[in-house]
């Protein structure tokens, strides 16, 4: 069963992709590929905490 701490971390994760993606946008010459790849990598995260989050709840 996943913890409060795991959760935690993915929040985190989810938060530095944030500011990773932001960061990159204000270049103006920004990798599009690079911004593909981080989004893909927080809708991985966003997704592993639903599963957590369903996890809990039915816990």
């Amino acid at each position: 069963m996943a913890t409060s701490a795991q959760m935690q971390t993915l929040a985190r994760r989810h938060q530095e992709l944030e500011a990773e993606i932001t960061a990159e946008i204000k270049h103006p010459a920004f990798d599009e590929m690079r911004v593909f790849d981080l989004k893909r990598q927080k809708l991985r995260v966003k997704d592993q905490i639903a599963e957590i989050d369903v996890d809990i709840k039915s816990g």
